[in-house]
């Protein structure tokens, strides 16, 4: 059985990254999107990654054009938008699938470890259901990414501790990274 150390992405740049590189450390990795209504997450895990990166945490960002075509553009135009508008600092990969045939490796083992439990409650987790509910009628029972800005807590062991729909309280994310650390 695959372990989180045991798989690589590629950056921005092409490079293969092995997740061994972050043995150790408290990990997120979030699929991203430059043309979302929750694109501002951004900002949020920018400060996350500024706050607690000396205590260990790395955010690795991958782009993702699956969802409503929202984040076009090359990698380099992704990179140039995100630290002009966000300042980010933290690793970009190269834009990737997250679902379906071509989804990258460790994504399908992230999704085994932690499935779909819900959007929760308040008005986008509501409107997120009803998107979702129009494009695919049983959304709920498949472990599939259903939107921009999922997030995977990883912690120093690679164990996967937590998956954060893109409606979930950013606050209860950042008490949870500051706990793991």
């Amino acid at each position: 059985m695959s372990g989180f150390y045991d798989f690589k992405v590629r950056n921005m740049e092409g490079q293969e990254v092995s997740m061994e590189t972050f043995r150790g450390k408290v990990v997120l990795v979030v699929n991203t999107a430059t043309g979302c209504g929750f694109t501002p997450q951004y900002e949020q895990l920018e400060e996350m990654y500024r706050k607690y990166h000396d205590r260990g945490l790395e955010v690795l960002d991958i782009p993702c054009n699956q969802f409503a075509g929202q984040t076009p553009g090359t990698d380099e135009e992704i990179h140039e938008f995100c630290t002009l508008h966000y300042n980010t600092e933290f690793p970009q990969m190269t834009k990737s699938d997250v679902n379906g045939e071509n989804e990258l490796p460790l994504y399908t083992w992230l999704k085994q470890q932690k499935g779909f439990e819900g959007f929760g409650k308040g008005p986008k987790a509501l409107a997120m259901s009803a998107l979702l509910k129009k494009i695919d009628k049983d959304y709920k029972n498949n472990p599939d990414i259903k939107w921009n800005f999922t997030k995977f807590v990883v912690d120093r062991e690679g164990n996967v501790v937590d998956r954060f729909e893109p409606t979930r309280n950013m606050g209860e994310l950042d008490k949870l990274v500051d706990s793991l650390l």
